[in-house]
């Protein structure tokens, strides 16, 4: 399957991505390429095979969440650049 520049064009857009005429082009090559590796595999006979979500088994690795006490505010902002009692004081960002 080819692409047209105006398909890479579109993709580019929905992606909030500036390409130049010679990245299309370039884009239009390999997208094509990727879109060719899932066009084999939609050839291939997967009837039998049971659908699955991971190949593999997989185990959290995050620690369950437990309450515990927090840390003193003197020591939480013992690093901090600017502070204003027990608050981190920071720029506005909003005019």
């Amino acid at each position: 399957m080819r692409l047209s520049a105006e398909e890479v064009r579109q993709v580019a857009r929905l992606a909030r991505v500036g390409l130049t005429d010679g990245e299309v082009e370039q884009m239009r090559g390999q997208l094509s390429n990727i879109l060719g590796h899932f066009d084999v595999l939609g050839h291939l006979d997967t009837d039998g095979v049971e659908p699955s979500s991971h190949s593999v088994d997989l185990e959290s690795v995050t620690r369950d969440d437990v309450v515990e006490a927090s840390l003193p505010p003197d020591e939480v902002l013992s690093n901090a650049p600017d502070r204003e009692a027990d608050f981190l004081r920071v720029r506005a960002v909003l005019e």
